[in-house]
C-alpha cells in the first residue's frame, strides 16, 4: 500500500490499531487518504481563478460504549501514526488492553471505470474548454451580464483498516462542470444555473456538451426576464424530472439519517412499517448507480456501498446507518458512513437518493392537470428535519391551464411538509432525472446526487416565508 511514497504495510497498520486499544474500547480504526484536486473558474471574460492542492493525512478513532474519540494527522510515518492513536486513546477511561484481528484486505464488488484521471488532463486543456463555454453563453443575448464558468476535479485514494480485520482500499475520481449566468433588463435580474458532474475522469466532457450547457443556461436567464410574476397561494404542482431530486433530498433524505432519528430530531422517528407516503412512492439511497456524483464501492469505514430501499410503496421501511448508529439500533450499517477529509469522523449520510420511476408518461401527467405550476430547475431552500417543513425557490416554472403549458413565471417559492407532500403525490411518471450537489451536515459537505421521476402533488403552497426556527435546518449547497 502506497501513498505518495510513503509505504504502509498491515503490520503497521496492526500495530496502530494495537496501540489504540491500549485503553481498551470497542473498535478501532484508521481512514487514511491522499488526494489532489483542481478548479478553473472563469468569470468577467477571463479566467479568474486557477488552482490545484494535494493534501494527505490520516484519522484515527476508538469507540467505547457508544461514545467516540477522534484526533487526525497530516504526519504518515509509523511514529506518527502511533502519537494520534495515543492521543485517541487517552479519551477511554479503561486500563484493559483489547486485541485487535489480524486484517484481511476485503476486495471490491465493483471497480469504478475512469478513462481519463485529471492529473492526465492540462490546465491549458481545461482552460479551453471553461473560455469556450463562456463565449457561447455570451453569444446568446446581450442581456447577459455575468457569467461564471467552473471546472473541477478530484483524485482520492484511501485505506481504511480497523480492530474487526477489515482492511479497504479505494481510489475515487470525481469531475464536475458548472455554469450560473445572470441576466437583466430594465432593473430587474434573473439567473441561469446548470450543472453536470460524475465518478468518472475528464471523459465526462465526451459525454456532455459544455458549450450546449452553457446556453442553456444562459438561456433560461434570459428567458424569465419575459416571465410574469408567479401567483400566490394553495395548487397543484407538477415537478418535472428536469427538477432533479432536491425536494425528496431536502425534505425527506435527511430525515431517514439514522443519527437525526436517533437524536429525535427526524420526523420519521418511531414510524418503521408504517405508512409515510402515498401508495406507488418508493425512496431508495444507492451508492452503487453507476457514474452518479455521489457513487462509491466502499463507504469512508470500509463498508460496502449498497442499494437501501427508505419507503417501499409508501412503507418506511429502514433508516441509513453507518457504523455507530447501526450498533445503536442492533442492526447492520447501510454503507452509508461518509466524512468530507481525514480530519473528520463520519457520520451518515445519503448518496444518490431518489424517488423511484413510476409507469406514467410525464406529458400524460401535464395533460391531466387542469390548472397549476410546472416546476421544471429547483432552487435553494431550507428544511426543518424534526417537523419536516420546508421552503424551496423555484427557477424555472410555468403555469399549467386546461393540460397545457401556458407562460413562464418567476420569483416562485414552494412551501410544504416533506411527510404531507410524499402522501400528496397521486401521479408518478417512468422518467428519472438527476441533480448534483455538495450536501452539508455538521460542517461537513459530501457529494451526492439526487433524483426524481415527474411527479404531480395535488396541492402546495407558492410563496410564502421560510418555516420558523428549530432545532435542526440544513441549507442546500449546489454546485
Amino acid at each position: 500500500m502506497v501513498m505518495e511514497g510513503v509505504r504502509l504495510d498491515k503490520s503497521i497498520l496492526e500495530k496502530v490499531l494495537e496501540e489504540a486499544l491500549k485503553k481498551g474500547g470497542d473498535f478501532a480504526e484508521i481512514y487514511i487518504e491522499e488526494k489532489q484536486l483542481s478548479n478553473v473558474i472563469c468569470e468577467d471574460n477571463r479566467i479568474e481563478k486557477v488552482n490545484s492542492g494535494r493534501e494527505k493525512g490520516a484519522g484515527i478513532r476508538v469507540i467505547k460504549e457508544g461514545k467516540t474519540a477522534y484526533a487526525y494527522t497530516s504526519d504518515l510515518s509509523e511514529e506518527g501514526l502511533l502519537k494520534t492513536a495515543a492521543v485517541a486513546r487517552h479519551a477511554v477511561m479503561n486500563n484493559t488492553a483489547i486485541s485487535s484481528k489480524p486484517l484481511a484486505v476485503k476486495e471490491p464488488v465493483f471497480r469504478l471505470n475512469v478513462k481519463r484521471l485529471p492529473e492526465d488532463v492540462t490546465f491549458d486543456e481545461k482552460i479551453e474548454h471553461v473560455l469556450s463555454a463562456n463565449k457561447s453563453t455570451r453569444e446568446v443575448s446581450d442581456e447577459i451580464r455575468q457569467v461564471t464558468v467552473v471546472a473541477g476535479d478530484l483524485h482520492k485514494k484511501v485505506i481504511i483498516a480497523n480492530s474487526d480485520g477489515d482492511l479497504t482500499e479505494d481510489e475515487r475520481t470525481r469531475v464536475r462542470i458548472i455554469v450560473n449566468t445572470v441576466a437583466s433588463r430594465e432593473g430587474l435580474i434573473q439567473t441561469g444555473y446548470e450543472s453536470a458532474g460524475g465518478v468518472c475522469g475528464w471523459e465526462l466532457l465526451e459525454q456532455i456538451d459544455f458549450e450546449s450547457m452553457a446556453q442553456k443556461a444562459a438561456r433560461l436567464a434570459v428567458n424569465m426576464l419575459s416571465a410574469r410574476p408567479a401567483p400566490a397561494g394553495r395548487m397543484p404542482i407538477v415537478m418535472s424530472s428536469e427538477a432533479g431530486g432536491t425536494m425528496v433530498h431536502e425534505a425527506c433524505g435527511h430525515g431517514l439519517e439514522a443519527d437525526l432519528v436517533q437524536k429525535g430530531l427526524s420526523v420519521y422517528q418511531g414510524k418503521l412499517g408504517e405508512k409515510v407516503a402515498a401508495d406507488g412512492v418508493s425512496v431508495i439511497d444507492d451508492a452503487t448507480v453507476e457514474g452518479k456524483y455521489g457513487t462509491f464501492c466502499f463507504d469512508d469505514e470500509g463498508n460496502y456501498g449498497q442499494r437501501t430501499v427508505l419507503i417501499n410503496n409508501g412503507v418506511l421501511e429502514g433508516y441509513m446507518y453507518d457504523r455507530l448508529t447501526a450498533a445503536k439500533d442492533k442492526t447492520k450499517s447501510t454503507g452509508n458512513g461518509r466524512r468530507e477529509s481525514y480530519q473528520d469522523k463520519p457520520i451518515p449520510r445519503m448518496s444518490n437518493t431518489f424517488i423511484a420511476p413510476g409507469d406514467e408518461d410525464p406529458e400524460d401527467i401535464i395533460k391531466s392537470t387542469s390548472s397549476g405550476l410546472l416546476v421544471k430547475k429547483m432552487g435553494g431552500g431550507q428544511v426543518n428535519t424534526t417537523n419536516g417543513d420546508f421552503v424551496f425557490e423555484v427557477q424555472e416554472a410555468y403555469i399549467i391551464e386546461d393540460g397545457e403549458i401556458q407562460y413562464p413565471v418567476r420569483g416562485a417559492t414552494l412551501t410544504g411538509n416533506g411527510p404531507k407532500v410524499l402522501n400528496d403525490i397521486d401521479r408518478i411518471g417512468k422518467d428519472l432525472g438527476f441533480s448534483i450537489g455538495v450536501c452539508g451536515k455538521d460542517g461537513q459537505g459530501v457529494p451526492v446526487s439526487d433524483a426524481q421521476p415527474t411527479i404531480r402533488i395535488k396541492e402546495l403552497t407558492v410563496g410564502g416565508t421560510a418555516p420558523t426556527s428549530g432545532s435542526n435546518k440544513y441549507r442546500i449547497r449546489r454546485m
